[in-house]
């Protein structure tokens, strides 16, 4: 997200006196802070007006990783656009379509039964998703939301960055939540527990169960990059644990066979994630009357659905996976069930994960390592329900419902992002006008140059030699 650079003024030198010849060079002069309109201004960035972009204060984790990330930031929408834009260009050659069809279409799709298998070129079409959205939340935020929040009477540069970031995941999880709920709603599994495990190991799939899945990784697998190149805030580490247990469960789910079961999840975990963003998005605007509306349906929703739904389907896991899955099946016709490899360890339950063609198997050990992830994944609610309860109480006293767990690590201090500018003041120096080399100023003038040499000093945009010696006080001397 980056702005060309603004102009600099180019105002003429101001008239001094005899013997002192101006140019506008920027001279040290008193600092004046000042902050880039932008959501993600390049270093290079000059503002308007007769100021010059002096520095960017260092900060003490500044360093070649930190540089780089904020220059990703900066850059993310033309990378994106570049990345997408090449490969579409490698596709329009015929021999290249082999390969590079791979970004754009699901995989292993198996003619026999009309589902999709699963296998090693997922990862290309993973790789191409997490590029769009990387694109689309960066475009959106920036051409979208951020000029909508200035619209809307929104100044601060800070509440611009979270309306903007907080309305991107409204509308990513207003597209792919009722799109869970109808995969949800038209499944054989819809609202029984004991049909999530029916029928396994169901490797194969029908296209959208694919996609929706493989999209789902894809965001998880993007806010891990996220998190970890912007600003980093009060719930880093939690939302870095979550993120990374909840990509863990999908890719496990997806390689495993447990699509149903992972399908059931995320639309739990996805609710509750329209009606915050939609909260913050009101606060931002100062609807706080509505916000705290809008807070209390999200308070009810994520009570319901992450701590009475989400248990349920955790108990499940428990009491319900032994009765319908034991052994192991193998091939990718899921010959079986066969009893656990001999003399093997408990790397015979997670092979599939990087090997297709390894044998699919569930016993206790794999229920235990499943309920703990999921038991794990609930424990960060129960946290995270405790500060909202928080938040709760402290409308109820009469104040307003903010959240303060993504707030910046450093937003006691002073603002991280700002930019130190100076007054661009005119450089003088004293020059006597018999130094002043007329006639080669003259042949330069018949040359048809505009640029004038005095004494080493170039004073460009003056054609005229009276102005020229008006501009050093000698105006009187010479008609």
């Amino acid at each position: 997200m980056s702005n060309l650079p603004a102009p600099i003024s180019q105002d003429g030198p101001d008239q001094h006196d005899t013997q002192v010849a101006s140019v506008g060079l920027p001279q040290t002069a008193p600092r004046s802070k000042g902050k880039p309109n932008s959501l993600n201004v390049p270093l290079y960035m000059q503002r308007n007006g007769n100021k010059v972009l002096v520095r960017r204060p260092k900060r003490k984790d500044d360093g070649a990783l930190k540089g780089l990330a904020r220059w990703f930031v900066a850059n993310q929408i033309g990378l994106s656009c570049n990345l997408v834009a090449l490969l579409f260009l490698a596709h329009s050659m015929p021999r290249a379509r082999e390969y590079t069809s791979k970004f754009f279409t699901l995989s292993y799709y198996n003619q026999n039964t009309g589902k999709y298998f699963l296998g090693g070129d997922d990862w290309y079409l993973i790789a191409f998703f997490i590029v769009v959205l990387t694109g689309l939340r960066a475009g959106i935020m920036e051409y979208v939301l951020a000029p909508f929040a200035r619209a809307k009477g929104v100044h601060k540069k800070k509440d611009i960055v979270r309306f903007s970031e907080q309305g991107w995941l409204l509308v990513y999880y207003s597209f792919f939540w009722p799109l869970g709920v109808y995969i949800y709603r038209t499944s054989t599994y819809y609202l029984s527990l004991h049909d999530l495990w029916k029928e396994w190991p169901n490797r194969e799939m029908d296209g959208l169960m694919k996609a929706y899945t493989l999209a789902q990784l894809s965001f998880y697998l993007q806010l891990l990059i996220v998190i970890n190149i912007e600003e980093r805030r009060k719930d880093h580490w939690q939302m870095f644990s979550h993120h990374i247990v909840t990509s863990t469960l999908i890719y496990a789910a997806y390689r495993e066979g447990h699509t149903r079961v992972g399908n059931l999840i995320l639309v739990l975990m996805d609710v509750v994630d329209i009606f915050l963003p939609f909260a913050k998005c009101l606060k931002y605007l100062g609807y706080k009357t509505i916000c705290d509306v809008m807070f209390a349906v999200f308070m009810v929703t994520w009570f319901i659905a992450r701590h009475i739904f989400f248990p349920m389907a955790i108990y499940s896991v428990w009491a319900h996976t032994l009765i319908y899955m034991n052994g192991c099946f193998y091939g990718r016709e899921l010959d079986g069930p066969h009893p656990p490899p001999a003399n093997d360890t408990w790397l015979y339950i997670a092979r599939p994960l990087w090997d297709t063609d390894a044998p699919v198997c569930f016993n206790h050990n794999f229920r235990n390592g499943f309920f703990g992830m999921l038991f794990f994944l609930q424990i960060l609610t129960v946290m995270w329900f405790y500060l909202i309860i928080r938040v709760a109480i402290k409308v109820i006293k009469g104040g307003s419902a903010e959240d303060t767990r993504s707030d910046d690590e450093a937003d006691d201090l002073e603002d991280p992002d700002e930019y130190v500018y100076e007054e661009a003041q005119p450089l003088e120096e004293e020059v006597g006008a018999d130094e002043i080399d007329l006639k080669s100023w003259e042949r330069r003038v018949a040359r048809g140059k505009r640029s004038t040499t005095a004494t080493g000093v170039s004073l460009p945009g003056h054609s005229d030699r009276k102005e020229l010696l008006g501009r050093i006080g000698c105006e009187k001397q010479v008609d």
